[in-house]
């Protein structure tokens, strides 16, 4: 099972990203914006995801991916059971959830290895 400490390890090495505690929750932002969060148990992770794409990643897969609450629709979101996914699997989503809130520049250099 993925815990909040494979993320931290994780993000702590993403340019520019910050961890956050706030009202009780894990987070991982780029400036202001959140890219990844925990639910309070630390069970389901939040995370930066296209908006059009969401609802197809949920149907292929609903015991491992849900729709965020009605409040967060708004927003490009999608949420994950920790227990589900394996730290491959983590890696990708984290990274590409990043990926959506750092400028193009930032992530062309990470993805070319210059860190």
């Amino acid at each position: 099972m993925v815990t909040v400490e494979d993320v931290r390890r994780l993000a702590s090495t993403l340019p520019r990203s910050s961890e956050h505690l706030i009202r009780d929750r894990v987070k991982f932002r780029v400036g202001s914006i959140v890219y990844v969060a925990f639910s309070r148990d630390e069970t389901v992770m939040g995370f930066a995801f296209p908006k059009e794409e969401r609802e197809a990643l949920v149907a292929a897969e609903p015991d491992t991916f849900m729709m965020p609450d009605e409040r967060d629709l708004r927003y490009h979101w999608v949420l994950v059971r920790m227990a589900a996914i394996d730290l491959d699997e983590m890696r990708e989503l984290v990274v590409e959830a990043w990926r959506m809130v750092v400028p193009k520049k930032v992530y062309a250099a990470y993805a070319a290895g210059v860190r």
